[in-house]
């Protein structure tokens, strides 16, 4: 691999059709901890390169620091993604640590490399000073609520970030009301991944007070997170008052016909939300005459599993 990194800085910098190289995509190999330092170096001096795909590497701490080390050089990669590696806690700590010099990354992936909520905590340092990332996605970290909220305090002060992946990170209620006090003051966050994770009704009250509030969130992702009829009542109160958020995703929780009931009333409301899914949520006949009377009023996109049956589905025609 290190003849290769050298091979690639000796083309790029003695023919002009390399010149303009601007992806590298070396996803599923095994470059290891070894040839990530070559990559490393030649990122100091390669000034063409914006995107690099190292997707399931096996990358470790080592490599994450010479990555790093890099990415306090490099002055023209915006997209980096480290997706499936094993970083863990330190990796993330040299990658944040060069984040706090870097100014041209915008897109980070970081999902499955066990960085923990210690990794969560570096990386919320970086978030409260760095003013260009703008997509950071650490789903299946397991940062739980302490993460949560470390991640939730640092946007509060972040004023780029526009998109945050946390998918089956172990977050409850806890880390979902961190998330809702942040969004009453966040003006930068467009989507918010929740999805896999246990925020229940409590947690689904705290996020839909703050989209009461929220005048930015655009897409809220909350699929499997056991939210009931309650939780439902929460974001329906929320989207009578809301102005912003076009896309919310629930599906693969338990709102049954109770839930869907107030969220069709809210709909009858709101004029913003494009797209609602409520797929496989228990939702049967004795609510789909409530769909499709708010559908009357709303040209929303309500996405539904099959256990609607022939009867339910009269009131969609």
């Amino acid at each position: 691999m290190r003849n290769v990194c050298q091979r690639f800085n000796c083309i790029v910098d003695s023919y002009d059709r390399y010149q303009t190289l601007t992806t590298l995509n070396l996803n599923f190999n095994k470059i290891g901890d070894a040839a990530a330092q070559y990559l490393g170096d030649a990122l100091k001096h390669n000034k063409t390169l914006t995107t690099l795909n190292l997707y399931h590497n096996s990358i470790r701490i080592i490599g994450a620091q010479h990555l790093g080390d890099a990415l306090r050089h490099n002055k023209t990669l915006t997209t980096l993604d480290l997706g499936a590696n094993k970083i863990g806690t330190d990796g993330a700590q040299h990658l944040g640590d060069s984040l706090k010099h870097n100014t041209t990354l915008t897109i980070l992936n970081l999902r499955f490399n066990e960085i923990g909520e210690a990794g969560a905590q570096y990386l919320g340092d970086v978030l409260k000073h760095n003013t260009t990332l703008k997509t950071l996605d650490l789903d299946h970290n397991s940062i739980g609520d302490i993460g949560a909220q470390q991640l939730s305090d640092a946007i509060k002060h972040n004023t780029t970030l526009a998109t945050l992946e946390l998918a089956s990170n172990k977050i409850g209620a806890d880390g979902a009301q961190h998330f809702g006090d942040t969004l009453k003051h966040n003006t930068t966050l467009i989507t918010l991944g929740l999805q896999y994770n246990n925020i229940e009704d409590v947690g689904a009250q705290r996020l839909g007070d703050s989209l009461k509030h929220n005048t930015t969130l655009t897409k809220l992702e909350l699929g499997p997170n056991k939210i009931g009829a309650d939780g439902a009542q929460h974001f329906g109160d929320s989207l009578k008052h809301n102005t912003t958020l076009t896309t919310l995703d629930l599906q693969y929780n338990n709102i049954e016909d109770a839930g869907a009931q107030h969220l069709s009333d809210s709909l009858k409301h709101n004029t913003t939300l494009i797209i609602l899914n409520l797929r496989h949520n228990k939702i049967g006949d004795a609510a789909a005459q409530y769909l499709g009377d708010a559908l009357t009023h709303n040209k929303v996109i309500v996405i539904l599993s099959s256990s609607i049956q022939y009867i339910g589905l009269y009131f969609f025609i």
